[in-house]
């Protein structure tokens, strides 16, 4: 079931046009993140989603609400994390929940939200000594406490260190296993792939791509990169190299100095050849391994530019 459809969002901020045409839909229980380098248009998208900016052009429907008519029923259904959340610094976690959850009719009980984000242990604790993480897994809790269907959590995991983010992950899961529906903006590759059910990646405010991670990943080629590099120096590598490139399976060589890197269609009977060159040759390998095409190589080969943080 589409819970969210985003058609042909427009938004110009003076001469700049941070959005051009972004169109998607979202399913219900999934995952959805937008990817994208800085200035992309994501986290513009998402407040006009969020309805906190409004499109120059386009159309947002939650099933069949639209902001326009149905603001009061959208808000009830949405949850939102920016990338500046406000909080207070001088109450507790749990002072904090139960302070937003005084806004709503139905709210969540703080206890439940603790548990969520594993603020437990800290709920007595004052906002201002938590960490980074916790306090960002706090502004994920505070998003949770209307209860929504739609959670939109705009690079939660921006600036924090790689047990910190990994905590954020676990909680995204956790909301997915609940049945929530997560939107989630990032420009972290490995986060995306870990994550989402579905990928649409944005640059210059318009959506390149959009599918499951293994799918755009299975549409770039399928070819795979092998790269070894041999104790033997440059004279086995040079050999290797001419050997390998005349290989039916290979569709491409590159060496540099004593290591080689083989492009192939079927990377294990490539390997399985090689193997036998070298072991005719007594040529010694250090070091082998199989690298497999990733949401980066996808975001070059659409854009044409190196990924950019």
């Amino acid at each position: 079931m589409t819970v969210l459809e985003v058609k042909n969002l427009q938004k110009s901020f003076g001469a700049i046009r941070a959005v051009q045409d972004i169109s998607f839909s979202v399913k219900a229980g999934e995952v959805f993140t937008i990817i994208g380098p800085n200035g992309a248009g994501k986290t513009t998208t998402l407040e006009m989603i969020e309805g906190l900016v409004s499109p120059d052009d386009g159309e947002i429907y939650f099933g069949d609400l639209d902001w326009k008519k149905n603001a009061i029923s959208i808000k009830r259904k949405i949850g939102v994390q920016p990338q500046s959340s406000a909080m207070f610094d001088l109450l507790t976690p749990e002072e904090n929940l139960k302070l937003f959850a005084s806004f709503y009719e139905h709210a969540r009980p703080a206890e439940e939200i603790l548990e969520i984000i594993n603020l437990t242990e800290h709920r007595k604790n004052q906002v201002k000594k938590l960490s980074g993480g916790q306090r960002q897994r706090l502004a994920i809790g505070l998003a949770l406490i209307s209860d929504p269907e739609i959670i939109f959590l705009d690079e939660p995991t921006t600036g924090l260190d790689p047990q910190a983010r990994r905590n954020i992950w676990d909680i995204i899961l956790h909301l997915k296993e609940l049945g929530k529906t997560t939107i989630l903006t990032t420009h972290y590759m490995e986060e995306a792939e870990k994550l989402s059910d579905r990928v649409c990646i944005v640059d210059q405010g318009s959506v390149i791509a959009l599918d499951s991670p293994s799918a755009l990943i299975e549409k770039l080629t399928n070819e795979r990169e092998i790269r070894v590099s041999f104790l033997d120096g440059e004279t086995a590598a040079s050999e290797a190299d001419q050997f390998s490139s005349v290989l039916e399976s290979v569709a491409r060589t590159e060496r540099e100095g004593a290591s080689l890197k083989v492009w192939a269609v079927k990377p294990e009977e490539t390997l399985l050849d090689l193997f036998k060159f070298t072991k005719d040759k007594a040529y010694q390998v250090e070091q082998v391994s199989i690298k497999e095409m990733s949401l980066e190589d996808v975001f070059i080969a659409f854009t044409g530019k190196e990924w950019r943080d």
